[in-house]
């Protein structure tokens, strides 16, 4: 890679240069002598090729590849100092990274507002979110893959933090013959009709809710199944904050089962057990805590 001929004190000698106003206005803001300035200028504009600045009247002008180049370097800097932030921080114990773990149910309207609230704190830490299905999650945390994790399950070792519940409804199109059967329906009912289900993304995968039907389908995502059973295709226990607008819409109905019918599976919060958690992870932890009542 070939080494870049000007240096970053060099474009900010040229942003302040523009930003005061002109070259006796620069050396104040930099500390430095008005010559030395001036040097730094032409020495720019001799290794780059290109005219920067062009003297009108007695005011230094940005030239139309100046004005894209000061733009460009304006990145440049920043980019630049929050590199430097970040290796201060991470010298700190600040860690550069979190890798988050939620089960697919989770609400990704509960996460958005931790996430969201997280930004302005993160001092550049990046946050790495996986999705997965039930002891999906688990496996990320014992192959020491996550640092945060929210399932729905017990993890065994492990010691969670209780956060709200999500709700699952039975549901089937409103033209399913569940529904034509127009009254309360028990299991017999239910084992003779097509049943959606999640796949585990586990490597042990676990069953997980009511399996009694003779015939199942299996799907890759929550999103999946109820576009499927939105279309009439068999019936499904699916969260209720993702099949909203569907109710809403009238393309799904809620089945109504004897008992079962709404069923609600409190999440948990666990943490990676084999590091102590950094500051960026803590304050992460929390606001998913804080938030995870958002709908």
């Amino acid at each position: 890679m070939k080494a870049p001929r000007v240096t970053l004190e060099q474009w900010r000698t040229l942003q302040a240069v523009v930003d005061s106003g002109g070259f006796a206005q620069a050396a104040e803001v930099l500390h430095r002598s008005q010559s030395s300035v001036s040097y730094t200028i032409a020495r720019m504009q001799e290794q780059l090729g290109v005219p920067l600045l062009e003297i009108v009247g007695r005011k230094a002008t940005l030239t139309e590849a100046g004005a894209v180049l000061l733009r460009r370097s304006r990145n440049l800097l920043k980019q630049a100092s929050q590199l430097e932030t970040l290796a201060f921080n991470m010298d700190q114990g600040w860690e550069p990274e979190v890798r988050l773990v939620v089960d697919a149910a989770y609400p990704t309207r509960r996460l958005a507002k931790a996430l969201k609230a997280f930004m302005p704190l993160s001092q550049g830490c990046r946050v790495q979110l996986r999705e997965e299905v039930l002891s999906g999650v688990e496996d990320c945390l014992l192959n020491d893959s996550a640092d945060l994790a929210i399932s729905g399950m017990s993890i065994a070792g492990y010691l969670p933090h209780q956060i709200n519940a999500v709700d699952f409804v039975a549901v089937a199109h409103p033209d399913h013959p569940l529904h034509q059967m127009k009254r309360e329906l028990n299991h017999e009912d239910l084992q003779t009709q097509l049943q959606v289900v999640i796949r585990d993304s586990g490597h042990h995968p676990v069953d997980s809710g009511w399996l009694g039907a003779e015939q199942r389908w299996t799907v890759a995502s929550i999103g999946t199944a109820a576009t499927l059973v939105a279309n009439g295709l068999g019936f499904a226990w699916l969260p209720e904050h993702e099949i909203t607008e569907l109710l809403e819409q009238g393309r799904l109905a809620p089945l109504p089962l004897q008992q079962g019918a709404r069923r609600s599976h409190y999440l948990y919060l666990y943490a990676n057990k084999h590091k102590p958690l950094g500051p960026a992870t803590q304050i992460l932890a929390d606001l998913l805590i804080q938030h995870s009542m958002a709908d």
